[in-house]
């Protein structure tokens, strides 16, 4: 990955889906001075790092960044000593530097990352589905599922939420498609507000493989149509106000912790 991340041309193309995510090849190759296929081996190279995942859509191919990988860096080298200094340091480098872009949340988008965990896609699917263990990582809810298609699925606070004001229920859907423990496809909103509750519900879709070597790969889908508060929540734009890092936080948490069977740290309100 650090390889990846080292050619300028590829960082770009990164900026460039941070920006807006499921562009197409031809999309991304006008806005670099290079052939077409040079654009393609970068491409090729930031999805063999992880760091872009594709997805197909009629006859085109759409690539979506996947900050995951760049998460886990940052849980390993960035220590709870240091992170509150780091992120000041890049807060103000990133505002000095760009304070004339601005990121317009889109109520139309869809989010993809992918992460490899080397466990089975049995104890993944449990891990997502069941509370005693969602609420040891992430944002710690205790989840209830009613595995079918119709099927309905809340998200309850623990204790720690709670604590702060919180209410039983703080996210809600419906199941569509259960096929444990390779595919769960559900709707899902935030119901801990009138404001939360007042977005549509966006599909969240978690597909599990196992690739090799008792290592299993979990891509998560998240159409966020409609939410566009919940877009930039979801994709860590709030971590500095505290509403955590999103999808990449929740994934690097699920990864550590069966793995390692240690718990990140919680962004807030844990139980």
């Amino acid at each position: 990955m650090f390889k990846a991340l080292a050619d300028p041309t590829r960082r770009f193309l990164l900026d460039l889906l941070f920006e807006r995510e499921g562009r197409t090849l031809t999309e991304l190759e006008s806005q670099v001075d290079m052939t077409r296929i040079g654009v393609m081996k970068h491409l090729r190279l930031l999805e063999e790092a992880g760091l872009v995942v594709t997805r197909r859509s009629g006859r085109e191919k759409l690539h979506f960044l996947n900050p995951v990988p760049i998460r886990l860096i940052h849980d390993r080298w960035i220590d709870k000593y240091t992170e509150r200094q780091a992120s000041a340091l890049a807060s103000l480098k990133t505002d000095l530097e760009t304070n004339e872009m601005t990121m317009a949340a889109t109520s139309e988008t869809i989010q993809m990352y992918r992460v490899y965990i080397k466990a089975t896609p049995e104890a993944i699917w449990e891990a997502i589905t069941k509370p005693e263990w969602t609420v040891q990582y992430g944002y710690a809810p205790l989840v209830e599922y009613e595995l079918r298609s119709g099927g309905v699925f809340r998200a309850h606070a623990n204790d720690g939420m709670k604590a702060f004001g919180c209410p039983d229920v703080i996210s809600d859907g419906e199941v569509i498609e259960a096929d444990p423990p390779r595919k769960l496809v559900q709707t899902w909103r935030m119901t801990m507000t009138p404001e939360m509750a007042s977005e549509a519900f966006t599909r969240l879709t978690y597909d599990i493989d196992p690739v090799r070597g008792g290592v299993t790969r979990l891509t998560v889908t998240h159409d966020v149509t409609g939410a566009p508060m919940w877009a930039a929540v979801l994709r860590g734009e709030s971590e500095s106000s505290g509403a955590g890092g999103g999808w990449s936080e929740i994934l690097s948490g699920l990864k550590t912790l069966l793995e390692t069977g240690e718990q990140l740290p919680f962004q807030s309100g844990p139980a």
